[in-house]
């Protein structure tokens, strides 16, 4: 289990614990966070999961690979460095803190 922060465009924040096992999408899915729209299931196929890691766990993460790389592309505003697809971050105990920011929308 991993407590995330989930940071609303607008600044608020929404701390939950969230399985591991399960992506940090379906975290913010199953606990109503609002900002993570997740359109395509955790497919990998759209950017509606898109989010800007917290600097203090860019290099905490796993790499991106090729296809998330292109999908978020098509995403709004990223950040070659901080933007992740929360489909592709399988929460595990070293997730524990991770703190995430929407985007000011999804598309």
């Amino acid at each position: 289990m991993a407590k995330i922060t989930y940071v609303e465009f607008g600044g608020k924040e929404h701390v939950v614990d969230v399985a591991n096992g399960l992506t940090v999408m379906e975290g913010a899915r199953d606990n109503g966070i609002p900002g993570i729209e997740a359109d395509c299931g955790g497919a990998c196929a759209c950017s509606t999961c898109h989010v800007y890691v917290d600097d203090a766990w860019v290099e905490k993460l796993p790499a991106k690979d090729a296809m998330e790389e292109d999908m978020l592309d098509f995403a709004f505003e990223p950040d070659a460095t901080k933007s992740r697809l929360t489909c592709q971050l399988k929460v595990t105990d070293a997730l524990d803190g991770l703190r995430v920011q929407m985007p000011e929308k999804q598309i």
